[in-house]
């Protein structure tokens, strides 16, 4: 337990922080999450309509996680790697189909 005001204050600013990066990272596991459903749908059943619902899913997800990589949440290379691996999946659905 803390003994001292300021590590009083440090404590409860990590939680707070720790709050805040936890509802990031559930927030960008959804958006995936989301994302992935979509690439699937649109690999069974290519349509305009199912690439227009990939792209819109895939934006919201790279800001997010650029959002959580400019706060500090995630490493840039976490980052960066997340991104990588939206693109991959699409990229596999669409040279197949």
């Amino acid at each position: 337990m803390a003994n001292s005001k300021s590590a009083l204050k440090r404590a409860k600013i990590g939680e707070r922080n720790r709050l805040r990066n936890k509802a990031y990272k559930s927030a960008v596991r959804t958006l995936m999450k989301k994302y992935f459903v979509a690439v699937e749908e649109y690999g069974a059943n290519p349509s305009p309509e199912a690439k227009q619902v990939v792209d819109t899913r895939m934006s919201e997800a790279y800001s997010k996680i650029d959002k959580a990589v400019k706060r500090g949440i995630f490493h840039p290379n976490n980052g960066a790697r997340k991104k990588s691996r939206l693109a991959k999946r699409v990229k596999a659905v669409t040279q197949t189909a």
